[in-house]
């Protein structure tokens, strides 16, 4: 149980990380240009032109994880009862949406020839928090 809760708590440093870090490189697109796309330059340009849809990805990407994690680390600490994990596992179960929204955008890019995209680091790194918060929770749950 030790493990889970230091796992946790590394998650609340690496979710900003994340949400900084280059998703991917994308050239030719109407939001991006040739630039990399982070979570949150992508979520500046959607509020730009789509504001339901910021609003959605905002939920995703960045309240529902952290909001997890937060939860999670109230439980590991004892500080919350255990009958909060149902309600933080649909939390984490709305931020691997937000993965599939990338992923569905990368292969409409691709699917489609708009533009060139390149994978970078940081969807691996977010695609890695939010599987590590999944198990995380699973594993407490369990216990």
């Amino acid at each position: 149980m030790r493990f889970l809760k230091y796992a946790n708590l590394a998650l609340l440093a690496l979710y900003p990380v994340a949400w900084f870090a280059p998703l991917m490189r994308a050239g030719l697109l109407p939001l991006f240009g040739m630039k990399e796309v982070s979570v949150i330059s992508g979520l500046q340009a959607l509020w730009r032109s789509d504001v339901f849809l910021a609003l959605v990805v905002t939920v995703f990407a960045l309240f529902a994880p952290y909001l997890k994690t937060i939860g999670l680390t109230l439980v590991h600490f004892r500080i919350a009862r255990r009958r909060l994990l149902g309600l933080l596992n649909v939390l984490g179960r709305l931020a691997m949406a937000d993965v599939f929204l990338i992923a569905l955008y990368i292969v409409l890019a691709k699917g489609t020839g708009l533009g060139k995209i390149e994978v970078a680091w940081g969807l691996y790194l977010f695609t890695g928090c939010i599987l590590s918060s999944l198990l995380i929770g699973w594993l407490t749950e369990r216990r």
